[in-house]
C-alpha cells in the first residue's frame, strides 16, 4: 500500500482496502460453511465485523493480512457452526432447498460441485477448515500457521480427509 495515500494513514480506509483486496477469502469461507445464501451473507457480515474489531491486533511483521484474515474468518465460521449446532439441538431444522452452484455450468458439473460442498459442510469444523484451505492451494505450512496446528497434524488430517472423501465418492477405491 502506498504510504502517501489517505488509506495508509486512516485505519478504516486501510482496513476497507485490505478487506476488499482479500474478499475472496471471506467468500470462500462463507461458501464452505453455509449452504444457503442468507446464511452466507450473515457469515460474511459477522466475519467483516469481527475482523474490524480485531484489526488493531493485526501485525504485518508477524503475518500477511491474508493469513490473519483466514484465521479470523475461520474462527468466526467455526464459532457460528457451534452456535447453530446448539440451537439445532433445541429446535427442529427447516428443510431448505440449496441454491444452484453455477447456472452457466453443465448440470453434471453443478451436481458434482454441490456434492463436494455438501461433503465438506458435513465435516467437523477443523477438518472443514483444513479442506477449504487445501482446496484453495495453501501449502501445509500455511495451513498450519492459519489454524495454529503443526504441519505434521495438517499432513495426517488431510491424508485421512482425502481417504474419507475418496471412499464417499468412489466406493470401489
Amino acid at each position: 500500500m502506498d504510504m502517501n495515500t489517505p488509506a495508509a494513514h486512516d485505519p478504516r480506509l486501510r482496513f476497507a482496502a485490505l478487506l476488499d483486496q482479500h474478499r475472496g477469502i471471506v467468500l470462500k469461507i462463507a461458501r464452505g460453511y453455509c449452504a444457503h445464501q442468507e446464511d452466507r451473507l450473515d457469515l460474511i457480515q459477522d466475519i467483516s465485523v469481527q475482523a474490524w474489531d480485531a484489526f488493531d491486533s493485526f501485525d504485518p511483521a508477524r503475518a500477511r493480512f491474508s493469513t490473519w484474515l483466514y484465521r479470523v474468518a475461520l474462527n468466526v465460521a467455526i464459532s457460528q457452526v457451534r452456535r447453530q449446532q446448539l440451537r439445532q439441538r433445541h429446535h427442529a431444522a427447516l428443510d431448505e432447498d440449496t441454491l444452484p452452484v453455477d447456472e452457466s455450468a453443465p448440470a453434471e458439473q453443478q451436481h458434482a460441485v454441490q456434492q463436494l460442498e455438501d461433503a465438506i459442510r458435513a465435516l467437523p469444523p477443523l477438518d472443514r477448515a483444513l479442506m477449504l484451505l487445501h482446496l484453495d492451494d495453501h501449502d501445509h505450512r500455511q495451513i498450519a500457521d492459519i489454524l495454529g496446528i503443526s504441519t505434521a497434524n495438517v499432513s495426517t488430517r488431510l491424508h485421512r480427509l482425502r481417504q474419507q472423501l475418496r471412499a464417499r465418492f468412489d466406493p470401489t477405491a
